[in-house]
């Protein structure tokens, strides 16, 4: 089990599975709501169900697969759902499934009757390590990413990884972006391990996600609130968001997944570092080759760049108007709020779109 003294226990496979049926046990629940998507109800819900030991009612909400579900409108049908099915106060909802269904479920149950129980159960690789943990919860505006939500945190997080085996090669890829940041802000050693991962397995990898769970669980004990030091957990995630919005919301784009929006986020993130904090040019373009490697390029026309800049204003972390970025002095030591010029993004966008070789003799 990985536990800290401000956050919600993390536990894995068969001991999670143990911890939840005493958890049942010592509650006086009413009934048991299961939120699942289109996906999970296909690929993990059986499992799940076969592992579940409890005499109370089980219902199950499904909602559709997609960042575009994630709407204030998709809680109000669930909230709905909740209330004809005879939830109260004392329901459960157990959230099983990737990090929309847990950032949004997380949601619906903080508000639902001013605050019932949830428990997360993550099916994605980017959920055990980023979105299930830390307790953020919350829906979209539109394409705008996470405008709308709450600091809640679960009861538990219950880590089963045989979830993985269902996964796409693209959404493994997806969570390692985060376990990636995860070693850039905090841990050189961990950074330097996760970087030959192009192709992931499950072998030992359990071993890795529990690394990653730590890093940032350290991270969110010292600033819940996201006050300071958490901020640092955004690292490639201001152009990354505005990236992934902007092609979510274009109908000519092929829509990214999180992390693939990330990961060229971070590479920005590395080119500004380097122009305002001095990071290492060699370390720079190793971040480029490492995350080229792994997600490809993915193309931005001078409009894109635009457009992508402009929706940097919506970004949830700007104060006073001012755009705040996350950058590295070195791996392992962020800097958080860090003004940058437009002039200078731009700049960024032409690095990541050059040839490597061009790239690395800059």
């Amino acid at each position: 089990m990985t536990k800290t003294s401000t956050e919600s226990p993390v536990l894995f496979n068969q001991k999670g599975y143990d911890h939840f049926h005493e958890f049942l046990g010592q509650e006086n629940f009413t009934k048991i709501f299961i939120l699942v998507d289109s996906n999970t109800h296909v690929h993990c819900l059986s499992s799940f169900l076969q592992k579940l030991e409890t005499q109370l009612e089980v219902e199950v909400l499904e909602i559709e697969v997609g960042e575009e579900i994630k709407t204030i409108e998709t809680c109000s049908s669930l909230w709905e759902a909740l209330s004809d099915l005879g939830g109260d106060r004392k329901s459960l909802l157990v959230n099983l499934g990737g990090g929309v269904v847990t950032d949004l479920g997380g949601f619906v149950a903080a508000a639902f009757k001013r605050g019932i129980a949830c428990v997360h159960f993550p099916t994605t690789l980017l959920s055990m390590v980023d979105a299930a943990l830390g307790g953020k919860n919350g829906v979209n505006l539109g394409a705008l990413k996470n405008q709308v939500g709450i600091i809640r945190k679960p009861e538990m997080v219950v880590i089963d990884m045989s979830f993985l085996e269902t996964l796409a090669s693209s959404e493994m890829r997806s969570g390692l972006a985060e376990m990636l940041k995860h070693g850039l802000i905090a841990d050189e050693d961990y950074w330097n391990r996760l970087k030959s991962l192009k192709d992931l397995d499950l072998t030992d990898l359990e071993g890795l996600v529990k690394e990653s769970i730590v890093i940032k669980e350290q991270v969110v004990a010292q600033d819940p609130l996201e006050k300071g030091l958490r901020k640092s957990l955004n690292f490639g995630h201001t152009l990354g968001h505005a990236i992934e919005s902007y092609f979510l919301e274009s109908p000519a784009k092929q829509k990214l997944l999180h992390g693939e929006a990330v990961a060229a986020g971070m590479v920005l993130a590395a080119y500004l570092s380097t122009e305002l904090e001095g990071f290492p040019k060699e370390k720079r373009d190793e971040i480029n080759l490492v995350i080229h490697s792994i997600y490809g390029k993915t193309d931005f026309t001078e409009e894109d760049q635009k457009k992508i800049i402009d929706l940097l204003k919506f970004d949830k972390k700007n104060e006073g108007g001012k755009i705040n970025f996350v950058l590295l002095r070195q791996i392992g030591e962020p800097v958080i709020d860090r003004e940058v010029p437009n002039t200078l993004i731009h700049e960024a966008f032409r690095y990541y779109l050059t040839p490597q070789e061009d790239a690395q003799s800059e």
